[in-house]
């Protein structure tokens, strides 16, 4: 692969960049805090090396952002899997200790090195589906979640509970019939009450997830 490799590994506050020739010999690294400025700064430093192509590990998760920022500015980037870095460092003779110019390094190298690479890819209309995918998945745990600590609590309060699914308004009028002994029974009631609030939102919401997505438009992302 021609012109210089530069190797990206991304963090929460900061991402370090090595750049390496196609001998995989050291040509600079720097080193940039996570800010709005991030793609500017590595961009400006990269200008050295006209020739050149980004190797960010995990475009696709933590390197996402910068990895979109770089391809919005025209440049070539390349989603090299964290895995596949870990492996090159960890054979890398005489450079196997852990650290972030160490990794850049080698993300640089497995992008020079392996085949399979993939390119990244600005985001389009899959990245939204992607995104309200994850959302409704996020809502439908927490349903679970709900359902599960109300069941348990009823059981405490009915015999037997409720025998069939769980449905908010159902369990309402289960909960309205019951007449609490002491303080505790009192106390599950209240907390009863509080989880059946919270399966309704989370029902609201799931109704106007389905909602949404059947009114996203086919086209690129920018129209949805």
């Amino acid at each position: 692969m021609a012109g210089v490799m530069i190797g990206v590994g991304p963090h929460k506050a900061s991402h370090t960049a090595v750049a390496v020739s196609g001998a995989e010999e050291p040509l600079g690294q720097l080193r940039v805090r996570a800010s709005a400025a991030q793609a500017d700064r590595l961009l400006e430093w990269a200008a050295a090396w006209p020739h050149r192509t980004w190797a960010v590990e995990g475009a696709g998760g933590l390197g996402h952002l910068l990895a979109q920022q770089l391809l919005s500015a025209g440049e070539r980037v390349l989603d090299v899997r964290p895995k596949l870095g870990s492996r090159v460092r960890l054979l890398a003779a005489g450079n196997v200790n852990k650290n972030d110019p160490n990794d850049a390094r080698s993300v640089a190298v497995a992008a020079l090195r392996s085949p399979g690479v993939r390119e990244a890819r600005p985001d389009d209309h899959a990245a939204v589906l992607k995104v309200w995918s994850k959302r409704r998945r996020d809502l439908a745990s927490s349903r679970t979640q709900t359902v599960c600590r109300l069941h348990a609590v009823l059981c405490e309060l009915v015999p037997g509970a409720v025998a069939k699914a769980i449905i908010a308004d159902h369990a309402a009028r289960l909960l309205g019939s019951i007449t609490p002994p002491d303080a505790v029974a009192a106390a599950r009631c209240e907390l009863a009450a509080a989880l059946i609030e919270d399966l309704r939102r989370t029902d609201g919401q799931l109704s106007a997830r389905r909602g949404r997505s059947s009114t996203l438009p086919s086209g690129p992302a920018g129209r949805a």
